[in-house]
C-alpha cells in the first residue's frame, strides 16, 4: 500500500492536503454542534431565557451544519477525481510495463492474471481511494478531537464506559482482520483462475463443441466459480458481523451514559443538576462521535484486505525486473544490411534445466534465404525467436548486421524485421489497419503500398471481394477469415513494413501448395535483396532455399542445399522421403 502511495505526484499530494484541511474544518464544525445544543438546553431550562438567544444559537448550529455539508461534498468531489486520475495512471503504467515484458515475464504471471491485475485489482484500489481516503483522514481526526472534548466535559464513569466500548470494537476488528485477510488474498487468486477457465473455453469453443466437451468445460467452470463464491461468502459473512457489532456497541454506550447519568443526577443537588444534565447531553454527543469515527474506520477495514492484496499484486507487476532491456544502438549500420549471424548460441528457458538449443552457428547474408527444418520440439521456432530478441541467448551471440542484438534499442531492431508468427494474429479493425499495423521508423504506408503488399501475399482476390475491400471489417482474432486468408494477411503485414529481414515462423502451413509456391516466387521477385529466415515443416516450402539447416534435439545435424542434404544428412532424407515421392526427389 505504501509503495503505491509513493506513486502520487505533487499535484495529487496537493489535493490530499486540501482535503485534509477541509476535513479538519468539517470535524471542528461537527464538534461545535453539541456545545450549541448544550447552550440551547441551558437557555430553555433557565428561567428568563430569551427566545432571541435560542434562535441565535440555533442559527449558528444551522450555519455549521450547512458549511459542514459543503465541505463534505467538496472533499467527496476531490477524492473521486483523485481516485479516477490515479487509477487511470496506474492502468497506463501497468499496460506500459506489460508491453515491455518478454515472454519470460508474461509466463511468470500468466495472461489471465495480468488481465485481472490491470482491471479488477486497479478497481479495488480506486474504490478505497475514492471512498476510503476521506474516511481514513476524517476518522482519526474526529476521534482525537472528540476524545479531547470528552476529557474536558466528561467524568471518570463516562470516560471508562467509552474506553470499554472502544476496546471491544478494536478486539472485534482485530479478530475479523486476522480471519478475513487470508480469504481476500485467496479471492484474487481464484478470480485469476476463473478468468483463465473462461478464456480457455471461449478461445477453444469450436474444439469444445467438436469434441462434445461442453459438460466437461461446464463442470470446470462451476468448480472455479464455486470456489470463488464460497470464499467470498466466508469473507463477507465475517465482515457482516461488523455493522451489528458497531450498532450494538453504539446503542449500548448511549444507554450506559444515560444510565450512569441518571444515578449521578439522583445523587446531585438541585444546583448541580442543570450543569450535569447539559454535560451528559454533550458527553453523549461526543461519545457518539468517537464511536462514529470507529464505524467509519470499519468501512475501511472491510475494503482494506482486498485493497492490500490488490496493491501487492499490482506492485509485483510494476516492480518485476525486465529481462530484455534496450541497448543504445540505433540500428544505423551503413552498407552492412540484412545479415543474421549466430555464434555458438545455446539457450534454455529460465525455469528449465535442459538446453533447448546447443552450440548453434550459422550466417545468413543479405538476400539469402535460410530455412530451418526438423522434428517437433527440435528448436526451430526458438532460433528465430532469438533473432527477433523475444528471448536472450543463454550463451553465445546473436548478431544482426554485425551488431549484437543486446546492443540494439528494441524499436530499432524490430524496424529491421518483418515477423510472421506461427499463429496468424489479426486485430479488430479494417484490413488496411491490420496490414499497415505499427511503426517501422518511416512514414506510414499509403493505400497503394498496402494494396501492393496484399498483392504480393496473394490476398488481392478475397480482399477486393469484401464489401468495403481494403476498408473491410476484421473481427476480433480475424474470425471472419479462414486460416489461409489470415496467414496471407499476416504475411502482407510483414511485407508492408519493407524490412531488411523476413522471419517466417511456419507461416505457410495453412496455404495450399500452389499458393505457397506462387507467394514465395512473388515475394522473392518483389523483395530481392531481403534476407529470409523460414521455419517450415514442408520440404516443398524450403527446397529452393539457399541454405537449409536441419535441427535435431536442439543441435545442428545438417546444413546445406536441398540436394546436398539428401546425400549427406539422414534426418533430412527421412523427412524428405516421408513427404515427397521418388520422382519428386529425383
Amino acid at each position: 500500500m505504501l509503495k503505491l502511495m509513493k506513486r502520487f505526484r505533487s499535484r495529487e499530494w496537493a489535493i490530499i492536503a486540501i482535503c485534509v484541511a477541509l476535513v479538519v474544518a468539517q470535524v471542528w464544525l461537527d464538534l461545535r454542534l453539541p456545545e450549541y445544543m448544550s447552550e440551547i438546553t441551558a437557555l430553555v431550562q433557565t428561567p428568563g431565557g430569551a427566545m432571541a438567544d435560542v434562535f441565535r444559537t440555533g442559527g449558528r448550529m444551522l450555519l455549521c451544519a450547512l458549511v459542514s455539508l459543503v465541505t463534505s461534498v467538496t472533499v467527496g468531489f476531490f477524492t473521486a477525481r483523485l481516485a479516477a486520475r490515479f487509477s487511470r495512471q496506474l492502468r497506463s503504467d501497468l499496460y506500459r510495463q506489460v508491453q515491455a515484458f518478454s515472454r519470460r515475464e508474461i509466463n511468470e504471471f500468466s495472461t489471465a492474471s495480468l488481465i485481472t491485475r490491470c482491471t479488477n485489482d486497479v478497481t479495488q484500489v480506486q474504490m478505497v481511494i475514492a471512498m476510503g481516503l476521506q474516511v481514513v483522514v476524517k476518522a482519526p481526526i474526529m476521534a482525537a478531537m472528540a476524545i479531547g472534548k470528552i476529557r474536558i466535559h466528561g467524568n471518570v464513569e463516562w470516560s471508562l464506559l467509552t474506553a470499554c466500548a472502544i476496546g471491544l470494537i478494536l478486539l472485534v476488528i482485530l479478530f475479523l482482520m486476522m480471519y478475513a485477510m487470508p480469504k481476500f488474498k485467496r479471492i484474487q487468486g481464484l478470480t485469476d483462475n476463473l478468468n483463465r477457465v473462461t478464456r480457455e473455453n471461449l478461445s477453444g469453443l469450436r474444439v469444445v463443441r467438436a469434441c462434445n466437451a461442453e459438460q466437461f468445460q461446464q463442470d470446470k467452470f462451476e468448480e472455479a466459480n464455486g470456489d470463488l463464491t464460497e470464499t467470498q461468502l466466508k469473507a463477507q459473512r465475517a465482515m457482516a458481523v461488523m455493522n451489528p457489532t458497531m450498532s450494538l456497541v453504539m446503542n449500548g454506550l448511549t444507554l450506559g451514559v444515560y444510565w450512569v447519568g441518571a444515578y449521578l443526577l439522583q445523587a446531585a443537588g438541585m444546583a448541580e443538576r442543570l450543569g450535569l444534565f447539559s454535560g451528559m447531553v454533550v458527553f453523549s454527543s461526543y461519545a457518539m462521535q468517537v464511536i462514529m469515527s470507529f464505524m467509519m474506520l470499519v468501512m475501511v477495514f472491510v475494503m482494506l484486505p482486498r485493497f492490500n492484496v490488490s496493491a501487492v499484486r499490482i506492485n509485483e507487476v510494476l516492480q518485476m525486473p525486465i529481462a530484455i532491456r534496450d541497448g543504445d544502438f540505433d540500428g544505423q549500420t551503413g552498407a552492412r544490411r540484412g545479415e543474421v549471424e549466430f555464434r555458438h548460441v545455446s539457450f534454455r528457458y529460465p525455469d528449465a534445466e535442459d538446453y533447448v538449443l546447443r552450440d548453434i552457428s550459422f550466417t545468413a547474408r543479405q538476400g539469402e534465404t535460410v530455412a530451418f527444418i526438423g522434428a517437433t520440439g527440435s528448436g526451430k521456432s526458438t532460433v528465430v525467436n532469438l533473432a527477433a530478441r523475444f528471448y536472450d541467448a543463454t550463451e553465445g551471440q546473436v548478431l544482426i548486421d554485425g551488431v549484437d542484438v543486446k546492443q540494439y534499442r528494441q524499436s530499432a531492431l524490430h524496424d529491421k524485421l518483418g515477423y510472421v508468427s506461427q499463429k496468424a494474429v489479426l486485430f479488430s479493425g479494417t484490413v488496411e489497419q491490420n496490414v499497415a499495423l505499427g511503426d517501422n521508423g518511416r512514414a506510414a504506408p499509403t493505400r497503394a503500398q498496402v494494396a501492393k503488399a496484399i498483392q504480393i501475399a496473394q490476398g488481392t482476390d478475397f480482399v477486393e471481394a469484401l464489401p468495403d475491400a481494403y476498408a473491410g471489417a476484421v473481427a476480433q482474432n480475424g474470425t471472419n477469415f479462414s486460416g489461409g486468408q489470415k496467414q496471407r494477411l499476416s504475411i502482407a503485414r510483414a511485407v508492408c513494413r519493407q524490412p531488411e529481414i523476413y522471419i517466417f515462423d511456419d507461416s505457410f502451413s495453412a496455404l495450399d501448395y500452389r499458393t505457397d509456391r506462387v507467394l514465395r516466387t512473388e515475394l522473392k521477385r518483389q523483395t530481392a535483396g531481403v534476407t529470409s529466415l523460414i521455419v517450415a515443416q514442408r520440404i516443398g516450402t524450403i527446397m529452393d532455399a539457399d541454405r537449409i539447416i536441419v535441427l535435431s534435439e536442439g543441435r545442428v545435424v545438417g546444413m546445406g542445399a536441398h540436394e546436398e542434404l539428401l546425400r549427406n544428412c539422414d534426418v533430412y532424407r527421412e523427412i524428405a522421403e516421408s513427404q515427397l515421392s521418388k520422382e519428386e526427389l529425383a
